[in-house]
């Protein structure tokens, strides 16, 4: 599977691990902490093939999308990997993410929070949306919550993948890793940002020709 790797022995002990870890911020402050500054607000949207109007097409751009949202395929392999059990319940997943810099590989736990479909209105025209978001552990040495969604507009048939990030450099854990994020990690943060939107872009064409 793009973007996750075969679990080893190892990487199987540190996944069962996460389970006990809690979240390494307040989740229900989330918004108060972002207004009080030091946070990084992210949202980008990457369009792809449109489709008919009107609700998702079977096996059209949309579906594709949430496919490839759903296996963690839109992360760059070269910069992040994750490992996490198939078999278990999406929302609530726990995923050990092995983060790639240069030559250098770190560990860090997430866990998925919410998964959603529903539909959304803006400026009076709707879009069928599906997404999830993560969130980082305890001994993450960022903190905060990545969504991806995908979006149909059902008046136009644009189909689009959104990422809305909001991050910060953790508070406590290894003081040599948040110090190394706080120097280097925001380019590669947007980088990964950039990188997930045009791999979502060719894997969902890619996906698309394979069924024509």
């Amino acid at each position: 599977m793009a973007g996750s790797v075969a679990p080893s022995p190892r990487r199987l002990r540190a996944l069962r691990r996460l389970r006990s870890k809690p979240l390494n911020f307040d989740l229900a402050r989330l918004p108060e902490l972002i207004r009080s500054g030091g946070w990084h607000v992210d949202d980008l949207r990457q369009p792809l093939t449109r489709e008919p109007p009107g609700d998702p097409v079977p096996g059209g751009p949309w579906e594709q999308a949430r496919a490839v949202m759903s296996d963690y395929q839109a992360a760059d392999p070269s910069m992040v990997r994750a490992t996490y059990d198939p078999q278990s319940s999406f929302a609530g997943r726990d995923m050990l993410l092995e983060l790639r810099f240069g030559p250098l590989r770190f560990h860090a736990g997430v866990r998925v929070g919410d998964v959603y479909e529903d539909d959304r209105f803006e400026s009076g025209r709707r879009a069928r949306v599906f997404g999830w978001n993560y969130r980082t552990l305890a001994g993450h040495f960022e903190q905060g919550q990545m969504a991806y969604e995908v979006w149909k507009w059902t008046d136009t048939g644009e189909v689009e993948f959104h990422i809305h990030a909001a991050s910060r450099v953790a508070q406590s854990g290894n003081p040599i890793l948040r110090l190394g994020f706080r120097l280097i990690g925001r380019p590669q943060q947007l980088r990964f940002y950039r990188n997930a939107c045009t791999r979502m872009e060719h894997l969902v064409s890619a996906r698309l020709r394979g069924a024509a």
